[in-house]
């Protein structure tokens, strides 16, 4: 595997389950994978979850791993193509890129969608040019557009407490006083639809997720009628994604407090538990009621991010 950014990039969803069931059971079973070899973390974005699980993962491996925080002690990049270099920007993405590449096997990346150009932000213009000059494989650790990571974690959560083989799961839009990226919805949708649940989606009047994400899910914009019977309910919020709105791209179009997920909303589930990929706003995404209550998993959700940063990785390893 040389890259790792969407569902299809790990091949069967099955084995994959199998292979991290078996991780989490031997997590430090595989160091002779990662033996002298070195993981480079690149993160233009903050990070906790992220940060933690993935290079615990790789040590987990036996690799060395660096950490690079582009906006903490290096120089400033410049991602634009074509620009005259008369600002704050001292070093060009197309040589640092080839020069990080010196010092690694496997790179990890996270840069976040600008949410003011949506051409650039889909393109994935920064993340592709590593897997265009580093001469390494690349995998994604949250783009402008996906977060794999944390969708592999949701569906190993989802497979290990569901309480029928084809469970209904709902991905719930919910109101933020930010405007966040789609990266989160768009791959929990894209790896929802190819497992075996039942996905809706539900959110407000012009926040449609790109079609190639949302694939063959029901959308329901009633969100009670959404909620009944499900078995997960998944509370995440992003900006207008410019689907059916182009000049809207990247804005907030409501704040409406209706779609903060309560324990009344949770009520018209059947039984169901509750995920967020974290962080989460407190009375805002989610009531204090159902976040802390025994049927919320976004604890063994979040743990479960080593696990999918392990598989990956290690699928990596096998390949180099």
């Amino acid at each position: 595997m040389k890259t790792f950014f969407n569902v299809e990039d790990l091949g069967d969803l099955a084995q994959a389950l199998q292979e991290a069931r078996e991780v989490e059971k031997n997590r430090y079973g595989f160091q002779h994978l990662g033996r002298n070899k070195t993981l480079l973390m690149i993160f233009f974005n903050n990070s906790l979850r992220t940060r933690l699980s993935t290079q615990k993962a790789a040590m987990n491996l036996g690799m060395n791993v660096i950490v690079l925080d582009v906006n903490a002690g290096a120089w400033k990049l410049e991602t634009e193509r074509g620009v005259i270099m008369n600002g704050d920007k001292s070093e060009h993405l197309l040589e640092a890129i080839p020069v990080m590449g010196c010092y690694c096997d496997l790179i990890g990346i996270r840069s976040f969608a600008g949410l003011t150009d949506r051409e650039f932000d889909y393109a994935e213009t920064i993340v592709n040019q590593f897997v265009e000059h580093s001469g390494r494989p690349v995998f994604a650790m949250e783009t402008a557009t996906v977060h794999p990571l944390q969708a592999f974690a949701d569906l190993i959560t989802i497979d290990a407490y569901k309480p029928c083989r084809h469970p209904k799961v709902v991905l719930t839009w919910a109101p933020h006083c930010r405007a966040l990226p789609q990266a989160v919805p768009n791959s929990f949708a894209q790896w929802m639809n190819a497992a075996d649940v039942e996905l809706v989606v539900t959110h407000p009047q012009g926040y449609e997720l790109d079609p190639k994400f949302v694939g063959n899910a029901t959308v329901e914009y009633d969100r009670r009628k959404a909620f009944v019977g499900a078995h997960f309910i998944y509370a995440k919020n992003w900006s207008c994604p410019g689907v059916t709105r182009p000049a809207d791209y990247g804005k907030i179009l409501t704040e409406d407090a209706a779609w903060t997920v309560d324990s009344a909303s949770m009520a018209l589930t059947e039984n169901a538990r509750f995920m967020h990929c974290l962080p989460v706003r407190h009375g805002l995404v989610v009531t204090d009621e159902v976040i802390e209550s025994p049927r919320s998993l976004v604890i063994p959700e979040a743990a479960n991010r080593e696990i999918s940063a392990e598989v990956v990785i290690k699928r990596m390893l096998e390949t180099l």
